[in-house]
C-alpha cells in the first residue's frame, strides 16, 4: 500500500508540474483576466550589459544596441564589466565617443555584483538588462517599455527565440515554446514567476531599493517587484535572439548553475509563499519553481515505487516497462546522436537532462555551495 501511494504521488507532481499548474492558469484566465496596458511612451531608459571577458561578441553587442530605436537623449548605454581580463573593457571605452559608459568591478564578485555598479549609476526611469549574447531588433527597447505605461508593472520579460545553428527547432525550442506560453498565462492572471533573463527591464525604483548582490537578478527581479506591491509581466513584442550552444557539457553546466541560484533565490525569500499575504502569488511561487525542482526526486521514488509494485500485478509490470522505455529512448539520444534528431527522442532526452541538471543543482545546494562568480555561455 506504501509504495503505491509513492507511486501515484510522485506521478500526480509531476504531472502537476507540467501540466497541472497551467491548465489550473487557464481555467483561472477565464475568470481573472489582468490585462496590461500598453501604449507608447518615451521615458528615461538605461540600457545595461553585464559583460566578463567578451572581446571576441562585445563589438557586436554594441553595434546591435547603437543601432536600436529610441530618443538618443533619452537613452543611456552602460556596460557592467565583471572585472574582465581580456580586451573587452578596451573595446567598450573606444565607443564612449558614441554614449557607451563603462563601469567596472575593482574585482571579480559575479553578474549580479556587476550589474549593481550599472544600477547605482544609471539615471534612467526604466532599466533595460540584455545579455552580450542577445541580439535584438530596432524596435527592441520601445516595444518593452510600453508595458510601463500600466502603473501595476514592475518589471517586463521578453520572449526568448532559442536558434539552432541550422535554424531548426530542437527540444528545448519545443521547451522555450511551453514556458512561453506558461508565462503569457501568468501574466493573465496575475504575475509572471521569473524573466528571461537574457532580455528584461524594471522599473528604477524597483531595482535601486532591493538589488542584492548574490542573487539571480532575473528572478529576484520579479520578487522584489510583488514586495513593492507590484508585478511582472511578459511581452510577446520584445523578442531576444540566442543561438544553441554547441557544447553539450557546457550547456548541461549551465542548466545546473541556473537551478542552483534559482534555489538560492528561492530559499531566502520564503516569505513570499505565505498564502496570507500573497495569495496568488504564493501558489505560482510554490507551482512554477518548487514542484518543477522536486520533478528528479518524484520521477526516483515511481520509478523505485514500481519496480517493487511490479512484482505482483500486471499492470504496475507495464507502467515499469513504460518508464523504463523512456529512459531507454532518452538514453539513446545522448549516446547515439542520428537517434537524437528525432522529435520523441529529442524532447526525452531533454527532459531527462533537465531533471538531472536539477537534482545535480540540490546536490551542491544541500553541500553549501552558492554560485556567485559566474562564466558566460559561449554560443
Amino acid at each position: 500500500m506504501g509504495n503505491e501511494i509513492i507511486f501515484w504521488l510522485s506521478l500526480g507532481l509531476m504531472g502537476y508540474a507540467y501540466f497541472g499548474y497551467p491548465l489550473l492558469l487557464g481555467v483561472m484566465s477565464l475568470f481573472r483576466d489582468r490585462e496590461v496596458m500598453r501604449a507608447d511612451i518615451t521615458p528615461s531608459v538605461t540600457f545595461v550589459i553585464t559583460a566578463y571577458n567578451e572581446e571576441n561578441r562585445i563589438t557586436e553587442k554594441l553595434e546591435n544596441t547603437l543601432k536600436l530605436s529610441y530618443p538618443d537623449a533619452l537613452l543611456e548605454i552602460i556596460v557592467a564589466s565583471d572585472c574582465s581580463s581580456d580586451r573587452t573593457d578596451e573595446l567598450v571605452k573606444s565607443y564612449e565617443s558614441r554614449g557607451v559608459m563603462l563601469v567596472r568591478a575593482a574585482e571579480r564578485r559575479g553578474k549580479e555584483a556587476a550589474q549593481k555598479l550599472a544600477v547605482q549609476s544609471a539615471k534612467g526611469e526604466i532599466l533595460v538588462f540584455s545579455d552580450v549574447a542577445t541580439i535584438l531588433p530596432g524596435n527592441a527597447i520601445q516595444n518593452i517599455v510600453r508595458n510601463f505605461y500600466d502603473p501595476t508593472v514592475g518589471c517586463v520579460s521578453s520572449e526568448d527565440r532559442f536558434v539552432e545553428t541550422d535554424g531548426k527547432i530542437s527540444g528545448e525550442g519545443a521547451y522555450v515554446r511551453y514556458e512561453m506560453c506558461l508565462r503569457s498565462l501568468e501574466t493573465r492572471v496575475n504575475s509572471l514567476v521569473g524573466l528571461s533573463g537574457s532580455f528584461f527591464a524594471a522599473r528604477s525604483s524597483v531595482c535601486k531599493a532591493q538589488w542584492s548582490e548574490d542573487l539571480q537578478s532575473d528572478f529576484n527581479t520579479v520578487l522584489n517587484s510583488m514586495r513593492s506591491g507590484l508585478r511582472g509581466v511578459a511581452d510577446p513584442d520584445s523578442v531576444g535572439y540566442y543561438r544553441n550552444i554547441r557544447d553539450e557539457r557546457k550547456e548541461f553546466d549551465r542548466k545546473v548553475r541556473t537551478v542552483l541560484r534559482g534555489i538560492s533565490v528561492f530559499m531566502q525569500s520564503l516569505s513570499l509563499v505565505n498564502p496570507f499575504q500573497y495569495p496568488i502569488f504564493a501558489w505560482q511561487l510554490f507551482s512554477h519553481k518548487l514542484c518543477r525542482w522536486l520533478v528528479p526526486f518524484a520521477m526516483i521514488s515511481a520509478l523505485v515505487a514500481n519496480t517493487w509494485l511490479a512484482s505482483d500485478s500486471i499492470h504496475y509490470g507495464l507502467f515499469l516497462a513504460a518508464q523504463l522505455c523512456f529512459y531507454m529512448i532518452a538514453f539513446a539520444g545522448i549516446v547515439h546522436k542520428p537517434l537524437a534528431k528525432l522529435s520523441m527522442v529529442k524532447l526525452s532526452t531533454f527532459f531527462l537532462l533537465v531533471n538531472a541538471s536539477i537534482l545535480q543543482a540540490w546536490w551542491r545546494y544541500c553541500a553549501g555551495e552558492r554560485l556567485v562568480a559566474w562564466e558566460p555561455s559561449r554560443r
